[in-house]
């Protein structure tokens, strides 16, 4: 008999997934080849959509890899931009 799938996943984190809003403005642990540092969010989804504020380059990394890369926060975006364009749940009927 074979084995279950959920032998063979990972666990999931403990800790929650990092909350990220449109707009945001995410400083990275290493500066991209032009010299910046801060990186504007601007695709949210299974990838992170990330434009270099130094030189305008449009790069895109999955959640893990941000997590990872991650510094801090240089200020945050705004949580009802990133609600008005979340999928909608379809509607029954």
């Amino acid at each position: 008999m074979p084995s279950p799938a959920s032998d063979t996943v990972p666990p999931m984190p403990a800790r929650p997934a990092l909350e990220l809003f449109l707009g945001d403005v995410v400083r990275l642990r290493r500066a991209h080849p032009c010299g910046g540092t801060d990186w504007l969010v601007d695709r949210l989804g299974a990838d992170i959509g990330l434009r270099c504020q130094g030189c305008s380059r449009h790069v895109m990394l999955d959640r893990r890899q941000l997590e990872q890369r991650l510094a801090g926060f240089v200020s945050r975006g705004d949580p009802a931009m990133s609600a008005a364009v979340a999928p909608r749940p379809a509607l029954e009927g």
